[in-house]
C-alpha cells in the first residue's frame, strides 16, 4: 500500500487539506482494497489550529515524512514569514530535509512556496495560486512558475494551482499511479469531473496597474486603457520617458516577463472578459482586444489557455441547447445519487431553456476603445 503522508501547518487551510485524504482514500483495487493510506502530521506532533479558527489533533509528528512515499504540503496562512522573506524555519527545513531520496513530493496551492524555500524547484516548471505567481517568481527567480496552468508533473515534484486544482492534481496522480479506470472511479465516487488537463489554463482576472504606483505601474495603466490601440513598445518607453533599453530592464524586473508578452496577456484577458460577457462576434472581440482580426485572435487565445474563442465563450455563456443538456444531466445525476443512496427522488429541474442575452456593441466614439 502505498503511504501518504500530510504536513499540516500551523493555519492550514481546511479545504486543501482535506483533498488527499479524500481523493486518495477513495481509491480502491479490484477487490475493494484501499491502494493508499493516508496520515495527517504536524511539526511537533501537537494540534494545529486551523485557518478557519478550529484545531486539528494529529497523532504524529515531522519524522513520519521520512517514512512515507508522497508527501501533501497543503497551503497555509501561517507561510507568512516564507512569503515575505523566502526562508524556512529551521524545524520545517529540518522536516523536509529528512524526506528519504524518490519520494513523491506535492505542493496544493501556496504550499508551492514551502519548496521554492527549500530550494526543491530550482530549475524545475511550478504552478501556484494565480495571485501569487508574479510574486513567487520574483521571490525565487530560479524556479520556473507559470501562472496558467492547473498544474505540473514534474516527476518527483508535482504542484497545483489554487483551490480545486488540488483534485485535479490528486485525481492525476492516482491515474498514473493505477490508471484512468481506477482514477474515473475514485471521480465518480467524489462527484467531480474525472478529468481536467494540467495544461487547462486557469481562469482568473488579473489586477489592473495602480496609476499613481512608481517604476512602470503608471505606463502599464496608461497601456490596458488603450489595448484597442496599436502601442509599441517605443510608446511604453516614451509615457515612461526612459529609453528602450531602461523600460525594457526595468519592466522585466518588475513584472517578470517582457513589455510585449504582458502586453499580449493583457489582450487575451480583455477579449476573455468580452466573449463572457457579450454576443459580440469574434470579429469585433478581436477588434477591440487589439488584435485585428478574428485568426489572430484565436491563434493567441489557442496558445495561451487551448481553447478557441467559440469554446471559451461556450464554457461561461451555455447556448440554450447545452443548458438544456446541463440541465437534464443535473436530473439524472439526481436521481443517480438518490438510487445509490436509496432515498426520494425530488422533483426535476425545469428544463425550459432559459432566455439568451442580445449583448449589444457600445456605440462608437471614435476613439476605438
Amino acid at each position: 500500500m502505498h503511504h501518504v503522508g500530510v504536513l499540516a501547518l500551523e493555519g492550514v487551510v481546511p479545504f486543501e487539506l482535506g483533498i488527499p485524504a479524500r481523493i486518495f482514500g477513495a481509491a480502491r483495487g479490484g477487490t475493494g482494497n484501499r491502494l493508499y493510506s493516508v496520515t495527517t502530521c504536524s511539526l511537533d506532533g501537537r494540534p494545529v489550529r486551523t485557518e478557519a479558527d478550529y484545531q486539528l489533533t494529529v497523532s504524529h509528528d515531522a519524522s513520519l515524512l521520512a517514512t512515507v512515499d508522497t508527501v501533501v504540503i497543503p497551503p497555509s496562512h501561517a507561510l507568512g514569514p516564507i512569503r515575505e522573506e523566502g526562508r524556512l524555519p529551521d524545524t520545517l527545513r529540518e522536516a523536509l530535509a529528512a524526506i528519504r531520496p524518490g519520494t513523491r513530493i506535492v505542493a496544493i496551492c501556496t504550499g508551492t512556496y514551502v519548496l521554492a524555500a527549500a530550494g526543491l524547484l530550482d530549475g524545475r516548471p511550478a504552478t501556484t495560486h494565480w495571485r501569487e505567481a508574479d510574486r513567487l517568481q520574483r521571490m525565487f527567480t530560479t524556479a520556473r512558475i507559470n501562472p496558467d496552468v492547473l498544474f505540473i508533473d514534474d516527476g518527483e515534484i508535482l504542484t497545483s494551482a489554487g483551490v480545486a486544482a488540488g483534485i485535479d492534481l490528486c485525481l492525476h496522480i492516482v491515474r498514473r499511479d493505477h490508471g484512468s479506470d481506477i482514477a474515473n472511479e475514485v471521480a465518480r465516487s467524489c462527484v467531480v469531473p474525472p478529468w481536467r488537463d494540467g495544461g487547462q489554463a486557469q481562469y482568473i482576472r488579473r489586477p489592473v496597474p495602480d496609476p499613481t504606483a512608481p517604476g512602470t505601474a503608471p505606463t502599464q495603466a496608461w497601456v490596458m486603457e488603450r489595448l484597442s490601440e496599436p502601442v509599441t513598445l517605443a510608446d511604453m518607453a516614451a509615457h515612461a520617458n526612459v529609453s528602450l533599453r531602461t523600460f525594457t530592464r526595468r519592466f522585466r524586473n518588475e513584472v517578470g516577463t517582457s513589455p510585449g508578452q504582458w502586453l499580449i496577456r493583457q489582450r487575451v484577458d480583455l477579449a476573455r472578459h468580452l466573449l463572457e460577457t457579450t454576443d459580440w462576434p469574434v470579429d469585433l472581440v478581436a477588434d477591440r482586444a487589439g488584435f485585428g482580426t478574428g485568426v489572430s485572435l484565436r491563434q493567441h487565445l489557442h496558445a495561451a489557455i487551448g481553447v478557441t474563442p467559440q469554446a471559451y465563450r461556450r464554457t461561461f455563456r451555455p447556448t440554450p441547447a447545452t443548458a438544456r443538456q446541463a440541465a437534464v444531466g443535473s436530473a439524472l445525476g439526481t436521481f443517480e445519487l438518490a438510487q445509490n443512496a436509496d432515498i426520494p427522488v425530488g422533483t426535476a429541474p425545469d428544463l425550459a431553456p432559459p432566455t439568451a442575452g442580445a449583448g449589444e456593441p457600445p456605440p462608437s466614439d471614435g476613439s476605438g476603445q
